[in-house]
């Protein structure tokens, strides 16, 4: 009999694991069977926390018969690596955003993944919250004509305040344009589509940074990405989309995003969210109006990508948070860095598709009803 469920095994267990590892308490089709980390006492720690029943090596994981799936959680630096290691070992990956930290290491992993005939996704998956695609209905309905340009801000003092090790935000491969640029970027593409072109302009406003969390109070973090990143977007639908991501704001009163058409304004809520609000003006309203989420899925539903993966592997279909969105939304970041530094235009090479909108409702996803 065939299975019912998809076995997961579980690489990195810092913070962002804990969310990941309740995932099977509302997708029944994931089945988190082992976990492993370069910090043995971590992954006992949360396999003990959630019930997984094998705490394992990396290396005795990847070589697991049973695992179906590798959820990549690890450090955005080796995330490429750890991906293409699940695929020549026959495994599926689900990996944490970034997709890799430069173009041709992602490249290689989806190649691999082709050849083997074997699955890449990879986060966000906000996308699929009740918020977008409530948005992504409405623009579909019309409900602000078309759509002619957007802006999108991700703009704050950085996370040195909250993080317990946030160094590495600093460097190569973070900043704020990889760390939540990807949020941002899945969402436009999700209502908007694909990217053609991106302009940019970067820089590094404070090359030194002082932890003020705990337990690293004091210690100084040398910056050596850009902290400051705006991007111009030309989408291949026709809009022009300007987005911010900064760590070096200390106030603001800017949206998350704002879609503009020729009928009307959609307010879009923060896209590291699931919820809402959303709120729309149409020519003519002296007012703005809250929108009803038309979707589930409100609450935080990480893993909901992970689980769309795990039914399309069942079903055959294309998942939506994909290898080639991920690889999408990674050369668009890369270009506009690039940009910044060659002073030009920076045509992309990279396409993918818009993702499937769910259907309207509570999903249970037990029977793969979205197709």
């Amino acid at each position: 009999m065939a299975k019912t469920h998809v076995n997961v095994g579980v690489i990195g267990c810092g913070n962002i694991s804990s969310i990941y590892l309740q995932a099977p308490q509302k997708f029944n089709i994931l089945n988190i069977v082992a976990c492993a980390d370069i910090d043995m006492d971590r992954a006992r720690a949360q396999a003990e926390k959630y019930n997984v029943p094998r705490v394992c090596t990396v290396e005795e994981l990847l070589a697991d018969p049973e695992i179906d799936v590798v959820l990549n959680l690890t450090i955005p630096k080796v995330h490429a690596e750890i991906s293409r290691a699940a695929i020549k070992a026959g495994k599926s990956v689900y990996s944490e955003k970034p997709l890799g930290i430069e173009r041709d290491e992602a490249r290689l992993l989806l190649e691999e993944a082709e050849a083997s005939q074997l699955r890449v996704g990879c986060a966000p998956d906000t996308f699929l919250g009740g918020g977008l695609q409530t948005c992504i209905r409405l623009i579909d309905e019309g409900a602000i004509g078309t759509p002619v340009a957007a802006t999108a801000f991700m703009v704050g003092h950085g996370p040195e305040s909250w993080h317990p090790n946030p160094d590495f935000f600093y460097q190569i491969g973070a900043g704020p344009m990889f760390d939540m640029g990807p949020y941002y970027l899945t969402a436009l593409i999700s209502m908007l589509g694909p990217v053609r072109r991106v302009t940019g302009s970067t820089r590094i406003s404070f090359p030194e940074r002082i932890i003020t969390s705990q337990p690293l109070h004091g210690t100084r973090i040398t910056v050596t990405t850009p902290t400051h990143v705006a991007g111009l977007l030309d989408f291949e639908s026709g809009p022009v989309v300007t987005i911010i991501t900064s760590f070096d704001v200390w106030s603001h009163k800017l949206p998350c995003i704002e879609i503009y058409g020729s009928e009307g304004t959609l307010s879009v809520p923060d896209p590291n969210t699931f919820n809402g609000p959303v709120y729309l003006r149409r020519a003519g309203e002296t007012e703005w109006s809250e929108v009803p989420l038309t979707h589930g899925y409100t609450e935080n539903s990480r893993g909901i990508g992970l689980a769309d993966m795990a039914h399309a592997m069942r079903s055959g279909r294309q998942h939506r948070a994909n290898g080639k969105l991920a690889y999408h939304v990674l050369d668009i970041m890369q270009a506009i860095h690039d940009s910044s530094t060659e002073g030009k235009h920076i045509d992309l090479n990279s396409m993918c598709d818009r993702p499937a909108p769910l259907t309207p409702g509570l999903h249970t996803w037990e029977d793969d009803q979205v197709q």
